[in-house]
């Protein structure tokens, strides 16, 4: 048969109606449909590097598709320290830049998509990352990373209060003057002492919700209540496996981050493939 374009008037309502079908599923997957709850397994240290392994596998089968979409990962980090850098927000660089680890979750959703197409045995390359915008479940996807978002604008406002609170009012005159009162003064000890057990609940928070919320959003139609409480469940079953992989992830990206950021082109994909391989070993 062939196709033809039809009036205005018909496409139009064609592309309006779909658009609506697209916005009542996006609404409707945010509370995901009536399914058995996730089974949920014990983990252990074997599990954690047998999901690092995989990650490692997964990267090295996707090496150059991977670090060309990946090279965002650095250049979102450098962004951000520019920022603070010129924008007299100084004392928020490294704020910035540990919390951007809140967000890596939802930033390396493209990376689950395609180690679960890997897993499928479908062919894969760097477009199948992207084009996880057309899975039926984005619309929840979404609203648990707007979720993550808030989470670490909460933490960056939390940080900058408790700058004015020791160190402030007043924005650092350098980075090499700023770096010299932190590590020298009572205020900047001050800082240390309330941003570091501040900085590790906004972690924990994120950590123990989104372990293997992401993943199983993906993978399967449940919504993000369900996501969640699934994620908590595998960090009460496991708690000390799940905060040893918060530890992984953390010392991973401080290796990234050190020669200038490029590493984390790098170490966020193998998380990221990692973290679905994590997640397979958790849920049931």
């Amino acid at each position: 048969m062939v196709n033809t374009i039809g009036n205005p008037l018909s496409f139009g309502a064609k592309v309006l109606g779909a658009a609506g079908h697209d916005i009542g599923a996006a609404l409707h997957n945010l509370g995901g449909e009536a399914a058995p709850r996730p089974a949920v397994r014990r983990i252990g240290l074997t599990d954690i590097r047998a999901a690092l392994s995989a990650g490692a596998a997964d990267f090295a089968v996707f090496r150059s598709d991977v670090i060309v979409a990946a090279a965002i990962y650095p250049v979102a980090g450098a962004c951000l320290i520019w920022i603070a850098l010129n924008r007299e927000l100084l004392h928020l660089a490294f704020p910035l830049l540990a919390g951007f680890a809140l967000v890596g979750p939802a930033a390396a959703v493209g990376l689950y998509e395609m180690s679960r197409r890997r897993e499928a045995g479908q062919a894969v390359s760097w477009a199948d990352g992207f084009g996880v915008v057309a899975s039926p479940r984005i619309g929840a996807i979404l609203a648990l990373a707007l979720g993550h978002l808030a989470v670490f604008v909460l933490w960056i406002l939390c940080a900058h209060w408790v700058y004015l609170a020791t160190m402030g009012p007043a924005a650092p005159a350098s980075a090499a003057q700023f770096l010299r009162d932190v590590i020298t003064t009572t205020q900047g000890w001050a800082m240390i002492a309330i941003g570091l057990p501040l900085g590790f609940l906004f972690a924990a928070l994120v950590l123990v919700t989104s372990v293997v919320s992401f993943p199983l959003l993906l993978d399967r139609p449940v919504g993000v209540p369900v996501a969640v409480v699934t994620s908590v469940r595998v960090a009460r079953e496991s708690p000390g496996t799940v905060a040893l992989w918060g530890l992984v992830v953390a010392g991973a990206l401080v290796l990234g981050a050190l020669p200038f950021l490029v590493g984390l082109a790098v170490v966020m994909p193998v998380l990221g493939h990692a973290t679905w391989h994590l997640y397979r070993r958790a849920v049931g």
